[in-house]
């Protein structure tokens, strides 16, 4: 079906411009100061791709190889800038594709809004071509989808999107766009942009935060959560070491605060202390900022709560639904956190005769548990994460896939406003490659460094075609083991010595990187590894050591001869 989707002038008088519903769909993302925008290209779309080149210059469009790479790309952004990243998918198989994008961003809380083609509003309700449901397939994934009616409601359905997708928790919007509804023409309403409003957090709750952790004996602060920006995390490490209170922060939040801090005393997750996971069975108080308390931060739900009574816990929170939603809360207060830190920032109520022995532990159990000492012997990636601290930037990204390899990142990199870390919290394989995309397109002049492991690369690793077109700066790391390492561990700890599935047989990682128009060396050992870093780290183009490591690291803590040892 073809639809008329040029932009056209009347003639006569004071009749108003028509435009294609594509064109005041691409005008709505310039109100809302959209500059990128992610997609694999389809034809049930091609008024908004019409729309896009009518404002060349305006919105730059990166076509993805796969939907699930334009969609980790989308959500990526969001998490990188804080405004809802955009992906345009087409519909049936390019909806399926592009869910993961979706997934991602509703367990992080990361802004995006998907846009998915969809069959003529004729034909709906018939299993037309590639027709899906997308209200039934995406209502529990996102915070709100629906389907634009009519050409007449674009404005305000777009409008919305970008409100729910910024307000309260934040998360993903999925619209689906009926093929004549972007086709037809309609005058603009130039409805504009609704104002997001914030949750302030008032003066007594100030008070009463001080009352509990006054009463405290071992108070940590635990931060996590999206819509971080440098004034907060500089706020809460002002806070913390003026007020001498241990800081730790959830899964794949590290840079929330200088790990370099006095008052930073570890991670939540995988490759968690065991130290750390003994503090929270001390302390008293636990004060959360911005973090959901999800499965993955609080050890499978077993850090705290009912089973605890003696430790208070204190949730700030920018939606209520989650404040309470899996662990009783001593306080709740619903507001963004920047709002919240900025309040905190100004307090400084406690010395260190309060808690200095508490947290100079905590701390020292921290450093012990990161620093490589020459009477112990370390895996090459731990010698490698650690001596990279050297070699990062004042201005880095580190972008993480899913799996064990990230264990030795998330445990050695001393992460930070300026050395961000970009990673998923739901265990999305091939998430680092586009992550990593994302990251080069919106800071430059950034140093962006992608882990990755073989199996993630084998999803994603197409994308350095997409890299190249673009003529992006990245160093990705292949951590080759010929396995997929964390089933393995998991198949090992349940079915020992039962090895079915788990090995990988790879292609020639440098010359399939090569062919696609990137640098690429494979390496084996610490000292040639950070050969060729260095090389590559002025080349200023998408570069890929694969580092060719023993199955036997299964993970930053354990040894496959340990599983095995302990299951006889």
């Amino acid at each position: 079906m073809l639809f008329n989707i040029c932009v056209r002038r009347l003639p006569l008088g004071d009749k108003p411009i028509l435009k294609s519903g594509g064109q005041v769909l691409v005008d709505c993302l310039i109100k809302h100061k959209v500059d990128k925008a992610f997609c694999v290209p389809g034809e049930s779309y091609l008024a908004i791709l019409d729309g896009i080149f009518e404002n060349k210059g305006k919105i730059e469009l990166v076509n993805a190889c796969h939907e699930s790479g334009a969609s980790n790309m989308a959500e990526a952004y969001g998490k990188l800038t804080g405004n809802p990243g955009i992906a345009f998918v087409t519909r049936g198989p390019g909806a399926c594709h592009g869910s993961v994008g979706v997934h991602i961003a509703k367990q992080d809380s990361t802004p995006m809004i998907l846009f998915i083609g969809q069959v003529p509003s004729s034909v709906l309700g018939r299993e037309a071509f590639q027709e899906i449901d997308y209200l039934k397939m995406f209502s529990t994934v996102s915070k709100w989808c629906d389907q634009i009616p009519n050409t007449e409601s674009i404005e305000e359905y777009v409008n919305r999107a970008f409100e729910v997708a910024l307000s309260g928790r934040q998360g993903p919007v999925v619209l689906a766009l009926p093929e004549d509804v972007l086709g037809n023409q309609v005058a603009p309403k130039n409805i504009k942009p609704h104002p997001i409003s914030k949750r302030t957090f008032v003066t007594g709750d100030v008070l009463r935060i001080k009352e509990l952790i006054s009463q405290a004996d071992k108070p940590i602060i635990l931060l996590g959560g999206s819509d971080w920006s440098k004034e907060s995390r500089r706020g809460i490490q002002t806070f913390s070491e003026n007020n001498f209170i241990p800081v730790v922060t959830s899964f794949r939040r590290q840079d929330r605060i200088d790990n370099r801090s006095k008052n930073f005393v570890g991670t939540l997750g995988t490759s968690v202390s065991p130290k750390l996971l003994l503090a929270f069975q001390e302390t008293d108080l636990i004060l959360v900022i911005g973090a959901r308390l999800s499965d993955m931060t609080t050890n499978h739900y077993q850090l705290f709560g009912a089973e605890k009574p003696g430790a208070k816990i204190v949730h700030i929170y920018p939606d209520k639904s989650e404040i309470g939603r899996v662990f009783p809360v001593e306080l709740g207060i619903i507001a963004d956190t920047g709002e919240a830190v900025q309040q905190l920032e100004k307090c400084s109520w406690f010395n260190d005769s309060k808690w200095g022995l508490w947290l100079a532990k905590l701390r020292t159990e921290y450093q012990e548990d990161t620093e490589l000492f020459e009477t112990k012997k370390h895996s090459i990636l731990a010698r490698i994460c650690s001596k990279l601290n050297d070699y990062l930037s004042e201005s880095s990204i580190i972008t993480l896939d899913a799996g064990n390899h990230t264990g030795w990142p998330q445990r050695f990199i001393k992460f930070h406003e300026k050395c961000l870390q970009i990673g998923t919290t739901c265990g999305s394989m091939g998430y680092a490659i586009p992550a990593a995309i994302a990251a080069s397109l919106v800071f430059p002049r950034k140093q962006v460094i992608s882990f990755v492991g073989d199996g993630g690369f084998l999803m994603s690793g197409l994308e350095i075609s997409t890299a190249s077109q673009q003529g992006l700066s990245m160093v990705i790391v292949i951590i080759n083991n010929a396995s997929y390492g964390t089933i393995r561990m998991h198949q090992e700890l349940k079915y020992p010595n039962r090895v079915i599935g788990t090995d990988i047989k790879n292609p020639d990682f440098v010359s399939l990187v090569r062919s696609m128009g990137a640098y690429a060396e494979r390496v084996t050992t610490p000292d040639e590894f950070f050969n060729v870093f260095e090389q590559v780290i002025k080349l200023r183009q998408v570069s890929v050591i694969e580092l060719v490591v023993p199955k036997e690291n299964i993970s930053s803590r354990l040894e496959l001869k340990d599983i095995l040892k302990f299951k006889q």
